[in-house]
């Protein structure tokens, strides 16, 4: 499945549920990073989820369901990546981003970040919670060229 197709499929809750993987999200993240500054990509990643969960009877809980804590950190992750190796790497769609950048394929890249007490409590369901381990990195502010187009100041 292409980065539109996989979008489209998302943003209309189509996209089976057992496709919507890990890597599923990094790609959503790099899609709408590519097209949007990062509120606006957070967003409608936010929204995105929150919606397909909702459209998939993703059942809420402390350790299941939407997490704003987990969402910002990752887009965080992959925007900081993004605005790092864009340029560099030249890539053009999620795949090769995902590819280019196995430290991301792992759910438990936030370990380095943040305390299982942390991620877990209550409060970092609802709200952003900032790490407590080490904080995340810096958003270098670069020019990328995603998927071939104009370049874009992250």
């Amino acid at each position: 499945m292409d980065d539109g197709e996989l979008l489209a499929a998302f943003e209309d809750c189509t996209l089976p549920f057992d496709q919507w993987t890990h890597r599923a999200h990094v790609r959503i993240a790099y899609s709408y990073l590519s097209k949007h500054p990062f509120e606006t990509a957070a967003e409608k990643i936010a929204a995105g989820i929150r919606k397909y969960n909702a459209a998939h009877k993703v059942p809420e809980g402390q350790d299941r369901g939407y997490s704003e804590t987990t969402t910002r950190a990752f887009v965080h992750l992959v925007a900081a990546t993004v605005a790092a190796y864009g340029q560099t790497h030249r890539v053009y769609d999620s795949e090769g981003f995902c590819d280019i950048h196995p430290q991301l394929m792992s759910k438990h890249a936030f370990r380095f970040f943040y305390s299982p007490q942390r991620r877990m409590d209550p409060r970092a369901k609802a709200t952003f919670v900032e790490p407590d381990l080490t904080g995340l990195p810096r958003i270098v502010e670069s020019y990328a060229v995603p998927f071939g187009g104009t370049p874009k100041l992250f």
